[in-house]
């Protein structure tokens, strides 16, 4: 045994600086570069906020043109992807797709091993554009359904949306969507970003953390929580349902997910605005019977435990509307957080150290085989 102070979950360890993103403690506001994210939501294209992340600042118009430029011309889905995706199980998890598909691409780039600030840079733009074809044709084949091209006509969040449904969305749609990747798009040293940081580190490339990313943002803990979200909702089944359901799991000391967050502990600034844009999705789509449920079980819970919402706890229900299957709420988490990702595999990059902490041994005593 030792004496080390163990901290389970690295809780309230300072492991490096960043210039990316932070939480304002004074006024409970996450900020990216400096920016309140809800002001960023109310005024910005997501194609803006993934320019300002990795360059530090918004862009100028000439900058924003080039960046959607190169967006629009590189969204659709590569050949020796799509066959790799088509090769996997229809049960398959949408999140090993994706981590898969996300493999195939990096394994076929020509310049996978330079770790230049610039191939960086265009590694994480080639990202940027071609998740969303992934996502979208995904779902698509689990419906049955056929690949729906990009059209260069549309902004990404439209565009999006188009390959998914094949159909144009409604403008409240379009922007309850555009408002959610915003959102989602950086928090700091959170559990999926310190792995890329951390494969990063040792000199990997840029596809191999974002892989690692993946595979992190996928556990319940993390990522999944928007998709368990609404499987708790579906247990629920309805607002008069909540008091019952909510004993039983309390009694059980059943994990409720979309509620708590290890960064804030007055509720998560980021709800305000997805929960607006989920209001007028829910208006939109006449899903008062949603909104009941949603908000009974936040009041009874936070009554009861003084826990509030995270944001999975709106946007589940939001991409819900949208029309997305719940399988796939998680990958849409990684189309939006690559941006935060990539910025900080670059940051990373730019003043690198080995991340290798120490650990404390608690095994048995050093012993010998008997001769």
């Amino acid at each position: 045994m030792t004496d080390a102070e163990i901290k389970k979950g690295l809780a309230g360890v300072t492991v490096d600086h960043t210039a990316i993103s932070k939480v304002n403690p004074e006024t409970n506001s996450l900020l990216y570069r400096g920016y309140p994210v809800r002001e960023l939501a109310a005024t910005q294209p997501f194609e803006a906020v993934a320019y300002l992340l990795w360059h530090g600042e918004l862009p100028q118009a000439h900058e924003l043109s080039e960046l959607e430029t190169f967006e629009r011309t590189h969204r659709d889905l590569d050949a020796n992807v799509r066959a790799v995706i088509d090769l996997l199980p229809l049960d398959a998890h949408p999140m090993d797709v994706l981590r898969t598909a996300v493999s195939v691409l990096g394994a076929s780039a020509t310049d996978v091993t330079d770790n230049s600030p610039a191939a960086d840079l265009a590694k994480a733009m080639l990202l940027f554009a071609k998740i969303p074809a992934m996502v979208a044709y995904d779902q698509r084949r689990r419906r049955g359904q056929e690949l729906v091209p990009p059209r260069p006509d549309l902004d990404y969040s439209r565009n999006f949306l188009w390959m998914a449904f094949g159909e144009e969305p409604a403008d409240v749609v379009a922007a309850a969507f555009t408002v959610s990747m915003i959102l989602y798009a950086e928090h700091s040293f959170n559990a999926s970003t310190f792995t890329a940081r951390v494969i990063t580190s040792t000199t990997a490339d840029l596809f191999s953390a974002v892989v690692g990313a993946i595979g992190a943002l996928k556990g319940a803990l993390h990522g999944g929580a928007n998709e368990a979200v609404m499987h708790i909702f579906d247990e629920i089944g309805d607002a008069a349902n909540v008091v019952p359901w909510l004993d039983d799991a309390l009694a059980s000391k059943k994990k409720i997910m979309g509620f708590g967050h290890r960064v804030y502990k007055n509720g998560d600034s980021r709800v305000p605005t997805m929960k607006a844009a989920l209001d007028q999705l829910i208006a939109h789509k006449e899903a008062q019977d949603l909104k009941d449920l949603s908000d009974a079980l936040e009041r009874e819970f936070v009554s009861r435990k003084g826990i509030y919402p995270n944001l999975d706890y709106p946007s589940g229900p939001a991409y819900h509307l949208i029309g997305f299957d719940t399988l796939t709420f998680t990958p849409l988490f990684v189309a939006s957080r690559v941006t935060g990702w990539t910025a900080h595999i670059m940051e990373q990059t730019a003043s690198n150290a080995l991340i290798r902490p120490l650990s404390a041994y608690n095994g048995v005593d050093e012993r010998h085989i008997a001769q």
